[in-house]
């Protein structure tokens, strides 16, 4: 890939985020063996997360810089990197190529990285409490994936991507079977590991057939791959067809690969198990940050690398959407397990956050403004879609303290009448998932999705997406009815009052739900803080 003609250049300053991540693992380690207390083992977590997100923050207000820069070959070797900084676009200055890039998308990925990571281990109080899960080992396992997550988003070729989307994985697979005496918990991370593995290895193989069709793996070399044909034209007999035809063979394979991690389909049948059989904020996590560095290693890779094979792109996240929209939202129609309901429901969100991809990337020669509206909405669906997620998993955890896991829906009849200010933010959460106000973080998202496609020149796409909200409103005022459902008060025994089923809920739990119930009315009244940062 490089020639060794140029120094590579290492800037600590862009490595921050993901320095202080992965010293937060090791922090987790040392309070763990040290001390040995599940409070200040958790503590450690919580304050690696909120450094990690202050890095972020800093970082979205200085100009993007890059990190393990080096020339490729073919490419005429100019000066370095001037302080780290990068131009408008193209390759760096110098025609370095780099395997790291923080931008601002960079850094927003990482800030949203560290809230989940803290707002799952604040999930996690009551779980670690209990000593159902090893303190030190559960938090190491969500500060090593938190690490993935934020490499990811500065992931500047397709080997960096790809061991960034694994270093986020790996831990959950661990984290998925860990809870102690539970069976199903086991099994649930076997069938989660065997499929990983399989699309892992279907990801590997794309990524191996890229390379050997262009004879690159940087994003932004791929992007410009016409100028790279000459000298990988010799794999297939120099044939410049045969190497079109591995190219697309390798894109539909690293797309397929990477639908894993959002759980479209036909990769989605490991989600619901996986979801109901986790404990309750891992399933969190599971449904928020995994499919997050999902959505943002296809982004990157169709909108960065991608781009010389939208022909062979367009068709395939088409695909995937319809199906994955339309397959989760009918098969959320008949569910009857809170946890379950909110795994298929979440199958059929990565549909819609898939689909103005595939409307931008569907027909050659489509410009650089709807590719950006395309971005912009995949990435504001993401961010109301994780926001609004999480207040769900947070609402049940505060309804089920004590059950450790979601339980039947049925279950949930009049929860909103013993608890008003929880049922409260659940319906929210629930109707902003549908599209509906007063959810308008969810309504925006819609639009914003709706208005992409009709940009992008994709109007049954449109449709589509509009019948598929439609099915998505049935499930959803199903379950928002059953919270304020009335039932029949039981007869105490001796004539005391029965207390409200659940037990007390946790602080740490109660504050994430506010915390992230009110981002999300924020968030719907000012939606254009969202697009602002992505453009940004």
């Amino acid at each position: 890939m490089t020639d060794g003609t140029a120094a590579q250049t290492i800037d600590h300053l862009a490595l921050l985020p993901a320095y202080l991540a992965a010293a937060t693992a090791v922090a987790v380690l040392l309070a763990d063996l040290f001390i040995g207390r599940r409070a200040v083992t958790g503590a450690a977590a919580v304050a690696g997360a909120a450094g990690v997100g202050l890095a972020a923050l800093v970082a979205l207000a200085h100009p993007a810089r890059a990190t393990f820069c080096g020339t490729p070959s073919g490419v005429p070797a100019g000066g370095g990197l001037p302080d780290g900084g990068l131009p408008d676009g193209g390759l760096p200055v110098g025609g370095l190529a780099c395997s790291y890039v923080a931008d601002s998308r960079a850094a927003l990925v990482a800030l949203l990285f560290a809230a989940l990571t803290a707002g799952v281990l604040a999930l996690s109080a009551p779980l670690l409490n209990s000593g159902a899960v090893p303190a030190g080992e559960y938090c190491f396992l969500l500060a090593c994936s938190m690490t993935g997550g934020v490499v990811l988003g500065a992931a500047g070729d397709l080997i960096t991507l790809v061991v960034a989307v694994e270093t986020l994985t790996l831990p959950l697979y661990i984290l998925v079977g860990l809870r102690r005496q539970r069976a199903a918990s086991a099994e649930s991370a076997v069938s989660f590991f065997v499929v990983s593995v399989v699309s892992t290895a279907v990801a590997l193989l794309g990524v191996a057939l890229l390379y050997a069709a262009y004879g690159a793996v940087h994003l932004d070399l791929l992007a410009g791959a016409s100028g790279l044909a000459e000298p990988a034209g010799t794999v297939v007999g120099g044939s410049a067809d045969g190497q079109a035809r591995l190219a697309r063979v390798g894109v539909v394979l690293l797309l397929t690969g990477l639908a894993f991690k959002v759980a479209a389909v036909p990769l989605h049948a490991w989600a619901p198990k996986t979801y109901d059989g986790a404990p309750l904020p891992v399933a969190a996590y599971l449904s928020t940050a995994s499919k997050l560095g999902g959505v943002v290693a296809i982004v990157a890779v169709v909108t960065e690398g991608l781009t010389p094979q939208l022909a062979a792109s367009g068709p395939v996240l088409a695909v995937l959407a319809v199906a994955t929209m339309t397959v989760g939202n009918l098969v959320a129609l008949r569910q009857r397990r809170m946890v379950r309901l909110l795994a298929w429901s979440s199958i059929a969100q990565a549909g819609y956050i898939l689909v103005p991809l595939a409307a931008a990337a569907g027909v050659a020669g489509r410009g650089a403004e709807e590719q950006a509206v395309a971005v912009a909405a995949v990435f504001a669906y993401t961010v109301f879609f994780v926001l609004l997620e999480l207040a769900a998993f947070a609402a049940v955890v505060a309804l089920r303290p004590a059950a450790g896991d979601g339980g039947r829906i049925a279950a949930y009849a009049g929860a909103a009448r013993r608890r008003p200010w929880v049922g409260a933010a659940l319906t929210l959460a629930l109707i902003g998932l549908a599209g509906l106000p007063p959810g308008l973080a969810g309504l925006f998202a819609k639009v914003a999705v709706v208005r992409s496609l009709l940009v992008g020149g994709a109007g049954w796409l449109a449709l589509v997406v509009a019948a598929n909200a439609v099915l998505g409103l049935v499930y959803y005022l199903r379950v928002s009815a059953t919270l304020y459902a009335r039932v029949p008060e039981p007869t105490p025994p001796s004539g005391r009052g029965v207390p409200a089923p659940g037990g007390a809920v946790a602080w740490p739990v109660v504050a994430t739900l506010a915390v992230a119930t009110v981002l999300a009315v924020l968030l719907g009244f000012a939606p254009q803080v969202v697009f602002d940062v992505v453009a940004g």
